[in-house]
């Protein structure tokens, strides 16, 4: 055998090593991806249990919020909507209006001191303020490994192997402008 034949083996060899390395990196990262999603999808079908059970307990208190309660109601079915169709644009958006309607909610339950030391309702204020910050938690942690996908599925040589085996980028979790603006207690204070 002659080097040439020698070298050009080695080549050969060397790509394939590569390409089953650049293959397993990209499943890796597309599984991690869809774990971080898991994370997130628990904590929100965790949250979306819990919010009948605080408007209930809500309702009997704040006659005169109707309206409050009600957009929570309708904030819970868009984020349902939005998990099942799998879109994360509609769901940032879903999200934005469910964090709001709720921060609304406990503002105005200022205006009741008995719902305030309603033992249910503080356990459930508590248990969906904590799922609030995991579910912030979870979402960073999300983006993060779709950010790492998503470069590594563009990166060359890692682009061909990618493009070959139909690797595609996936979608980040963005939350709305809103969101992202301070929150405005003047505001909520003045229902």
């Amino acid at each position: 055998m002659g080097s040439v034949t020698l070298l050009l083996l080695m080549a050969i060899a060397g790509i394939i090593v590569y390409v089953v390395m650049a293959y397993n990196r990209l499943v890796r990262l597309k599984h991690n991806v869809k774990a971080a999603w898991s994370n997130i999808d628990v904590l929100l079908k965790q949250r979306h249990d819990e919010l009948p059970k605080l408007v209930t307990t809500c309702r009997e208190y704040m006659k005169y919020e109707q309206e409050t309660l009600e957009k929570v109601t309708l904030a819970r079915s868009q984020v349902s909507n939005a998990m099942q169709s799998g879109d994360m644009a509609e769901l940032g958006v879903a999200e934005s209006f469910m964090s709001n309607t709720l921060g609304r909610l406990f503002a105005l339950t200022e205006n009741y001191p008995e719902l305030k030391s309603n033992e249910s309702f503080l356990r459930l204020q508590s248990r969906i303020s904590s799922l609030e910050n995991a579910i912030a938690d979870r979402r960073e942690y999300y983006n993060d490994s779709v950010n790492i996908n998503n470069i590594v599925v563009e990166e060359f040589p890692t682009n061909v192997v990618a493009g070959a085996f139909s690797f595609s980028q996936a979608q980040l979790f963005k939350v709305s402008e809103h969101e992202l603006t301070d929150v405005n207690l003047e505001e909520l204070f003045a229902a």
